[in-house]
C-alpha cells in the first residue's frame, strides 16, 4: 500500500534538514580550523583514525585540485538540478529513502561550495591512517555514504516500475 505524504510539509522538513546538516558541517570545519590548523594531529585511536588539518583545493581526495572556477560553475548548477528532483519526486514513502539521499548530497555539495567561496579552498580533517585514506569532512562523508546508499538502493531496493514512476514524475509537463 502506498502511503502519500504531504508535499507542503515533506519540502519544509527537507529545507531544516538542509539546513541543519549545511551548519553542523560548518560548525565541525570551524572548530577543525581553531584546533588543528598549524597544530599538531589529534590522534583518536592509534594507527588508524586521527584529526589532520588540510586545506583542499580539489574535490574529493583533491581531485582536479585548482580548479576553482569549475567548481564555482557546476556546484550550483547541481544543487539546482538535485532540488528540482527533490520537489518532483513522488510522494510516497516507498521513495523517502531517495529524498534523504538527495538531501544529504545537496548538504554536502553546499557546505563545501561555502569553503570554496569564503576561502578558495575546502578544510578538511578526517584521516584514516589504517589505509592511509585521503583526508575528508563532514560534507564528504554526506556526498559518498548518499551514492553509496543510491547504488544500493537502485540495485537492491527498487524495481523497474518504481524507477520508471520517478522518471515520470521528473519529466517536464508543459500544462502543470
Amino acid at each position: 500500500m502506498l502511503i502519500k505524504l504531504n508535499k507542503v510539509a515533506s519540502v519544509l522538513f527537507s529545507l531544516g534538514l538542509i539546513f541543519f546538516l549545511i551548519l553542523l558541517d560548518q560548525w565541525t570545519k570551524s572548530i577543525a580550523v581553531s584546533k588543528l590548523m598549524n597544530s599538531s594531529d589529534y590522534i583518536i585511536i592509534p594507527g588508524v583514525l586521527q584529526l589532520h588539518y588540510l586545506e583542499n583545493t580539489g574535490a574529493a581526495f583533491s581531485l582536479l585540485e585548482g580548479k576553482q572556477i569549475l567548481f564555482a560553475i557546476i556546484t550550483p548548477i547541481l544543487v539546482v538540478l538535485l532540488f528540482y528532483i527533490l520537489l518532483k519526486m513522488p510522494r510516497f514513502k516507498k521513495y523517502l529513502y531517495l529524498d534523504y539521499i538527495i538531501i544529504f548530497l545537496i548538504a554536502g555539495a553546499i557546505g563545501n561550495y561555502i569553503d570554496r567561496i569564503l576561502n578558495n579552498y575546502v578544510v578538511d580533517f578526517i584521516y584514516f591512517s589504517l589505509i592511509n585514506f585521503p583526508v575528508f569532512n563532514i560534507a564528504d562523508c554526506y556526498v559518498t555514504v548518499s551514492v553509496i546508499f543510491l547504488f544500493i538502493l537502485i540495485l537492491f531496493y527498487y524495481k523497474d516500475d518504481d524507477l520508471e514512476e520517478i522518471k515520470q514524475h521528473l519529466r517536464i509537463r508543459k500544462n502543470g
